[in-house]
């Protein structure tokens, strides 16, 4: 029997202690805050990376590498001498002790702090029905973005394989994605998908058309895009529409496999009925789940997590007789913010003015006001819409607005001007560099499709 490596503890610090837990937005704008604060700044992470979340789609769909949109978290803060980074998935939090323990590789580690931001985020949620995750990727992480990229080239491969094989249910299969969730990732990744076999592809294969792929949107909601104005609601769905996606709300997904999904739908005479969609590439965006970390601050403060695994938070983002402790982004949960990288992004900055003040003997407790900068989403090349308060735009200029605003968050010169020039490839000529897939993806598939077969020709066998 192996013995377990016995937790080490981290020297305590002479000046203040700052821990961040997370490095999303939330984490790291909370980092680079505290750059010139008198403390001992420690960010521990389970990732290497800081993820810019919103251009996942991006990396999915070939148009961005994931190195553009997930610069290094120790490279970011290398030159900020009062800031650690440590990799490791936080396990514990003691809050009568004040410590944080986290996990790396084989060994476990200890962490006190004298101020703790937990900035940790979300998972993606499949509702109950996380067998569907094998077969439904989701899009919160650089893993599931190269996984997703896999299948949907992997997945135009094996079409041409099928056709030239003469195998016409196959390359139906294949040829056809759906897309699960139409909030802002779901319209931009259907959108996308769109782009790439109607202008990418359109003259890459031999034995298939790629403008015949069919693009299928489905959500259990009334309209897409819910948080956004019911008239760009009706913009955007009639956009996609128009663009070839087949657009498909009051659908419930009941279930998923290899080969296709499940839904269940509502017909023209009221009545509920089941219809089975042969895909074999599906991408889920519905839903998304707080870290574990909510609930295990919330068992210790006496407060329940929502629906959503989020624990409340007092006004200025701290828990409940513990005002060293500050929650901020998609776990907290306070007057119904959005879960928006400007909600974590207000709410990181909030927490260290509040940990200066405290450190420099000054009152806190300040109330966090969010300033809602508004709400952007693409729907294809030169086609976006943009809510900013009672200003509503569409179509070209809307787009440049969403390019502006996404590169100014982009985190380091390199990335934005690499990330400029991958756009500027993709959207004005049509080259997405970002194609290569792994043999192991392709194969994989392969192997899917051979096992498929072998199954229905041994079924055949039987029954004759």
């Amino acid at each position: 029997m192996t013995a377990q490596p016995s937790p080490t503890t981290v020297r305590p610090a002479a000046r203040p202690r700052v821990v961040i837990v997370g490095s999303g937005f939330g984490g790291l704008f909370a980092a680079r805050a505290l750059r010139r604060a008198d403390v001992d700044v420690t960010l521990i992470a389970k990732t290497t990376h800081h993820l810019f979340q919103p251009l996942l789609y991006q990396v999915a769909t070939g148009i961005l590498s994931q190195g553009e949109i997930a610069p290094s978290t120790r490279e970011v803060l290398a030159r900020q001498q009062n800031a650690t980074v440590l990799l490791g998935e936080v396990t514990g939090i003691d809050l009568e002790a004040r410590t944080v323990t986290a996990h790396a590789l084989e060994e476990s580690f200890t962490q006190p702090y004298d101020h703790l931001i937990v900035a940790a985020g979300a998972a993606q949620s499949w509702f109950g029905h996380d067998e569907f995750a094998e077969f439904a990727p989701g899009m919160k992480s650089i893993d599931d973005a190269l996984e997703l990229r896999g299948r949907i080239f992997g997945a135009f491969e094996l079409a041409e394989v099928a056709a030239a094989e003469g195998r016409h249910a196959d390359v139906e299969a294949l040829m056809t994605f759906v897309v699960v969730g139409a909030g802002p990732t779901g319209v931009e990744m259907a959108g996308q998908l769109v782009e790439l076999s109607k202008r990418t592809l359109a003259h890459d294969f031999r034995h298939i058309t790629t403008k015949d792929a069919r693009i299928i949107l489905l959500d259990a909601a009334p309209a897409v895009l819910g948080s956004f104005h019911p008239s760009l609601q009706s913009k955007t769905k009639a956009s996609l529409e128009k663009l070839g996606v087949d657009v498909r709300l009051g659908a419930m997904v009941t279930d998923v496999d290899e080969l296709g999904i499940t839904v269940k739908s509502t017909g023209r005479d009221g009545d509920p009925f089941e219809e089975r969609i042969p895909a074999v590439t599906k991408v889920w965006a519905a839903g998304v789940s707080a870290s574990p970390l909510a609930k295990l601050l919330a068992d210790q403060v006496g407060v329940e997590v929502d629906r959503a695994g989020r624990i409340p938070v007092q006004d200025d983002l701290t828990l409940p007789g513990h005002p060293e402790v500050h929650v901020v982004g998609d776990m907290a949960s306070l007057h119904n913010l959005p879960g928006v990288a400007q909600v974590a992004i207000q709410g990181a900055r909030h927490s260290v003015d509040e940990i200066e003040k405290a450190l420099a003997g000054k009152p806190t407790g300040a109330k966090f006001e969010y300033f809602d900068k508004g709400s952007m989403a693409t729907i294809s090349r030169f086609r976006a819409i943009a809510q900013i308060k009672s200003i509503r735009l569409t179509g070209f200029i809307a787009w440049l607005a969403w390019l502006a605003v996404h590169l100014v968050y982009i985190i380091g010169f390199k990335s934005r001007l690499t990330t400029l020039i991958s756009w500027f490839v993709s959207f004005i000529g049509r080259g997405r560099s970002e194609r290569t897939i792994t043999q192991q993806q392709v194969f994989g598939r392969l192997a899917l499709e051979r096992a498929r077969r072998e199954g229905d020709q041994g079924t055949s066998a039987s029954r004759s």
